[in-house]
C-alpha cells in the first residue's frame, strides 16, 4: 500500500492510499489545503483541529449544495423526458390522421376523376 506525503495548513501529513491513487490522494489535499488556506484568510490561525473542522464541514455543506443541485437537474431531466415523449406521441397521432386525411382525399380525387370521366 502506498504512502503519500502531503501538506495542508504547512503540517505535513503521510497518508496511505490504494496503488495507482496516489495523484488522486495528492489532489484531494491540495483541494483541502486551499479551503484551509481561505478559513485562515477569514478568521485566521484557529487551531489545527478547529480549522480541519471548519474545513470539513465547508467541503461538506458544498457537497450538499452540489447533491441538491444534481437532484434538482435529475427532476427536470425527468420532466423533460416526459415532455418530450408527450410530443412524440402527439406528433405520431398528427402524422396518423395527416395519412388518413391524405388518403380520404386521394379517394374522393379518384371518385371525382371517375365522375368526371363518365361525364
Amino acid at each position: 500500500m502506498p504512502l503519500v506525503n502531503v501538506t495542508v495548513n504547512d503540517r505535513p501529513y503521510t497518508i496511505a492510499c490504494d496503488e495507482g491513487e496516489e495523484e488522486h490522494l495528492r489532489e484531494l489535499a491540495a483541494h483541502v489545503d486551499s479551503r484551509v488556506r481561505e478559513l485562515v484568510d477569514s478568521v485566521g490561525q484557529a487551531g489545527e483541529q478547529r480549522l480541519l473542522l471548519m474545513t470539513a464541514l465547508v467541503i461538506a455543506d458544498s457537497q450538499f449544495e452540489s447533491l441538491a443541485l444534481l437532484e434538482k437537474r435529475a427532476t427536470e431531466i425527468a420532466a423533460l423526458t416526459e415532455s418530450k415523449e408527450k410530443l412524440e406521441r402527439r406528433i405520431a397521432e398528427l402524422e396518423e390522421r395527416a395519412v388518413a386525411a391524405l388518403d380520404t382525399a386521394a379517394k374522393r380525387l379518384d371518385e371525382l376523376a371517375v365522375r368526371v370521366g363518365r361525364a
